[in-house]
């Protein structure tokens, strides 16, 4: 196969070719035409070196369109391309090598084959393969990557941390000392708070007041009985969270005060009747009262339980009216002795007790005073155990001060009314 087979028809023969050593041309010097000079390629060197201890030669300046980073790679086979091919591969713009090996001759370092130059009719020609160009020259930073990168790996940013959230704003702490249940509360203690002394006290004077004027005829005892449904209206809806109940209250005391009118006008003997048929009309009020309240279902239901409950409480208060005088006077000793006994520091079992046993003393002495005798122990114990449930209800829930001075006052006398006069009227 000659050589005029495999010239490249765009590489015309150059005269300043470098050849063999033993006078033959060099087959694999690539045949290059002129290429116009590029302002970015480097300077042609004095003197080619000699890679890795073979003998230097005397180098010629470069010819155009050398690359003078084209020089082999330190740790590289000779004949072995960069990129893994060897040189029996047939590379664009070059001519394949021969089939018979060439003795071992001192090799040069091997010059690539230059990319075409542009053709005359303005089209640049195929580029070469990325594979296909030559090798770059090895850095002097073992960090840099060879092929290099167009751009620089950009930081990933960090993640956004949350925001903290902001400290919950903590409640004022006041430095006024707490009431009792509003410690027993924050203690969480048991929410029944007996009323103590001072409310026994109070509901002590007003039995007090009921016995005196008993004897005085029904007129005068009216008076205490008018304070007693006031003292109980008011301390029901308190007991019951309703605060301001202004209307309920007035609703409730005009209920007792017509109860007390009723009683007055008729005798003793139609009380029952009396008391009925009051409770019945106010409560038909209180029904249509609520009817009319613009608020939501819960809250009417609610306010027409404490209603008709507080109404029913100060009609029962008014049979003190209905009673005799002495049974009064029995009932309101036995109701007083036993809610002071009840306010003693004992234990539970103990004060109910001992309360009991008081009443039945005080109803012995009160009887032995109005002529009822030993039967007056009877009305003295059933008196005192109807304080005693009054004292337990005003107790619930953890009550407050107000509570105390009106519930717990007024509800020990209001409950004993109905056993005074049932039991005033038995045994008289």
């Amino acid at each position: 196969m000659s050589d005029n087979q495999h010239r490249n028809p765009y590489q015309p023969h150059d005269p300043a070719a470098r050849q063999d050593p033993y006078g033959r041309p060099d087959p694999y010097a690539p045949q290059e035409p002129y290429v116009p000079q590029d302002p970015y390629a480097p300077r042609p060197q004095q003197s080619a070196q000699a890679p890795y201890g073979r003998p230097a030669h005397a180098a010629s300046p470069q010819q155009p369109g050398h690359d003078p980073y084209a020089q082999q790679q330190y740790g590289q086979q000779p004949g072995q391309d960069p990129y893994g091919r060897q040189y029996g591969q047939q590379q664009y713009g070059q001519r394949p090598q021969h089939a018979r090996q060439q003795p071992q001759q001192p090799q040069q370092p091997q010059q690539p084959a230059p990319q075409p130059p542009y053709g005359h009719d303005g089209h640049r020609l195929p580029s070469a393969e990325p594979s296909q160009l030559p090798p770059q020259h090895q850095s002097a930073r073992p960090a840099e990557d060879t092929y290099g990168r167009a751009h620089p790996q950009q930081a990933r940013p960090a993640p956004a941390t949350p925001a903290a959230k902001p400290p919950l704003p903590t409640p004022p702490v006041s430095s006024a000392p707490l009431a009792a249940n509003q410690r027993a509360r924050a203690e969480g203690r048991s929410p029944i708070i007996p009323p103590g002394i001072q409310p026994a006290a109070l509901t002590a004077g007003l039995a007090l007041l009921l016995a005196l004027t008993a004897p005085l005829g029904r007129p005068v005892l009216a008076v205490p009985v008018a304070l007693l449904q006031a003292v109980a209206a008011a301390g029901w809806f308190r007991l019951n969270g309703m605060w301001p109940a202004r209307q309920g209250i007035a609703l409730a005391f005009l209920a007792g005060l017509t109860t007390d009118a009723a009683l007055l006008a008729t005798d003793r003997e139609s009380a029952p009747l009396v008391g009925i048929g009051t409770l019945g009309v106010w409560c038909l009020l209180v029904l249509v009262l609520q009817l009319r309240n613009r608020s939501s279902a819960d809250e009417r239901m609610y306010a027409l339980t404490a209603g008709l409950t507080s109404t029913a409480l100060v009609v029962l208060a008014a049979g003190q009216l209905a009673a005799s005088p002495h049974a009064v006077v029995v009932g309101a000793a036995g109701a007083a002795v036993a809610t002071l006994a009840r306010a003693l520091p004992l234990p539970g079992p103990a004060s109910i007790g001992v309360s009991l046993v008081a009443a039945a003393g005080a109803g012995i002495a009160a009887g032995q005073l109005t002529g009822l005798g030993a039967s007056g122990a009877l009305l003295g114990l059933a008196a005192g155990g109807c304080a005693l449930i009054g004292l337990r209800v005003a107790s619930y829930d953890y009550p407050s001060r107000f509570v105390h001075l009106t519930a717990g006052v007024a509800l020990p006398l209001a409950l004993a009314a109905p056993a005074v006069y049932v039991l005033g009227r038995t045994l008289g």
